[in-house]
């Protein structure tokens, strides 16, 4: 019986952990290791905080030089100083001038682009919406980098060899995307509903990406980094949501068992680093990844619990169902109003 290769990650089909020996601990320097990226380029959204400063000196480390578009730029200055490598330029994923800016600023370069990292996303905000009255989650997480990633295409093409890694989230388990209003106009706002749907619009993103790209040459992942110690994801988050999934004491305190399961920083990148560069991926695209392997589908199997940040882990199925994402990569052109033809 002859071997049947599966191309598509469509319904999950690739969704099956290599077995890698990589765990939650592994960190940057243990993915990055034995890898030269000399002469390659990447852009890592949001490249200047937390897990995606990180990813910036993993990479320039390694010899790549990086493009960090950056919403404040100033902040941005101060905390890549001394990194070498980089090219900062202003860009806001809610603006799409702002977006399209950037591009061509990066393809009047000529370069090919062999990394983006569509790393940059907001979480636990009120209600806000941009100036097209999009709800501003899934505007920055999703809609912003979908257009980066289309205007960025002729360069992307031009790597004969590129990848798009969208750091995604377990938080993609909170809720499918709601097609019917994806910017809570007849429902009522929930920061994490909104969240949840903007993280499933990353995983769908990935599996519709690179399903149409890899002719090119081009493969799309998804990922979660972990739960972090010591990022500002959760900067505008009340208390209230921390105590109410027992990661916090009733005065606002962190329960030191909880802390002591976090990722630290090197930890929580390592999953990007390792979709970005990892040579066990060259023939598979599309997956959804986490502890640096390709993860688990979750076909209600797995137990989760908020203070046991191990238990969160595996992809639901709804976030690489082929109709869904088929309908997404519609509905973002509609919305953003650009047609992204991968051709």
């Amino acid at each position: 019986m002859e071997n049947v290769i599966i191309a598509d990650n469509y319904n999950g089909a690739l969704q099956r952990p290599l077995h890698n020996g990589n765990t939650a601990t592994t960190t940057t320097t243990d993915v990055i290791k034995g890898i030269d990226l000399t002469s390659k380029v990447a852009v890592v959204t949001g490249g200047y905080a937390g897990i995606g400063l990180e990813t910036v000196k993993t990479l320039t480390r390694a010899g790549a030089t990086v493009w960090v578009p950056a919403r404040d730029i100033d902040k941005a200055a101060k905390n890549l100083e001394g990194v070498t490598g980089v090219t900062l330029k202003p860009l806001d994923l809610m603006d799409p001038a702002s977006i399209d800016r950037f591009a061509e600023e990066f393809l009047a370069t000529g370069s090919p682009l062999h990394l983006l990292i569509n790393n940059a996303g907001i979480m636990w905000v009120p209600l806000r919406r941009d100036a097209r009255g999009f709800e501003s989650q899934l505007s920055t997480n999703h809609l912003g980098h979908f257009r980066l990633t289309a205007r960025l295409w002729p360069a992307l093409k031009a790597a004969e060899g590129a990848r798009v890694v969208a750091v995604s989230s377990y938080g993609h388990h909170i809720a499918p995307f709601d097609f019917e209003d994806p910017n809570f106009e007849q429902r009522e706002y929930q920061t994490l509903l909104g969240y949840g749907q903007a993280k499933t619009a990353n995983n769908l993103f990935a599996v519709e990406l690179d399903h149409r790209a890899r002719a090119f040459g081009v493969r799309a992942y998804s990922l979660h980094p972990g739960s972090i110690n010591g990022t500002d994801l959760g900067r505008e988050a009340p208390m209230e949501l921390f105590i109410q999934m027992g990661t916090h004491d009733k005065e606002g305190n962190i329960i030191p068992e909880v802390e002591q399961r976090l990722k630290t920083i090197p930890q929580g990148a390592a999953t990007t680093v390792w979709c970005a560069t990892s040579p066990s991926l060259n023939e598979i695209g599309g997956v959804y990844c986490e502890d640096a392997d390709i993860a688990d589908l979750d076909n209600g199997d797995i137990d989760h619990h908020f203070d046991d940040p191990s238990s969160l882990r595996g992809v639901m199925p709804y976030s690489v169902d082929v109709a869904n994402a088929q309908r997404l990569w519609a509905l973002s052109e509609e919305m953003t109003g650009i047609k992204f033809p991968v051709v």
